[in-house]
């Protein structure tokens, strides 16, 4: 039954990341051995993320927003990720489904991980996104959402709530899922 391809991955966190994600054992050992080899240490920190991620975005700067991306998967809040945390990354930001994705988006409008999103914080995080958005593709955006302020302001009124209210899980899952608006502008995708 034992797989010796799986050589360093413990098979407990085999086994975890098996059921938790899409990826197969082949495709978690592969990612595994890459890892080692980028990150001797077993360990990202957050510069290695923050450059790593920016690679992604060569036209933008995304050191904003990769700080962000960090904070929300490093669950133990120990200033890295180890291979677990980076797979669970992969997988939500890639291949998770749509509410897997959305309570990931949650965790990272929540800046302060109090449970709830305040205006303040979609103002922050929709400041990060628009960093990532190259000045070409600005230029072509509608009025209402040509700026930071206008994308974070359009957003929040998805949710019908006041200046110094918030929202709870919940209810940013079913806002967006509710407003295709809402989910264009709590991401960007390059080439889109």
């Amino acid at each position: 039954m034992g797989n010796t391809k799986s050589g360093a991955v413990s098979k407990e966190i085999l086994e975890d990341l098996k059921l938790n994600t899409k990826f197969s054992e082949t495709e978690i050992v592969q990612w595994y051995d890459n890892f080692k080899r980028q990150c001797p240490t077993g360990r990202i920190s957050k510069e290695e993320f923050q450059s790593i991620y920016s690679k992604f975005f060569p036209e933008s700067d995304a050191h904003t927003y990769a700080q962000h991306v960090f904070r929300s998967f490093d669950t133990n809040d120990d200033g890295t990720l180890d291979f677990k945390e980076y797979i669970i990354a992969l997988h939500m930001t890639s291949t998770g489904k749509t509410t897997r994705k959305l309570e990931w988006a949650f965790s990272l409008f929540d800046v302060d991980k109090n449970g709830y999103i305040t205006k303040s914080e979609v103002k922050e995080i929709c400041t990060a996104i628009f960093k990532l958005i190259p000045k070409d593709e600005q230029d072509e955006l509608p009025d209402d959402e040509n700026t930071a302020e206008k994308r974070a302001d359009k957003l929040w009124n998805f949710f019908e709530k006041g200046e110094t209210e918030r929202v709870a899980e919940g209810e940013f899952i079913k806002g967006v899922m509710e407003n295709e608006g809402a989910l264009r502008l709590i991401q960007y995708e390059p080439g889109k």
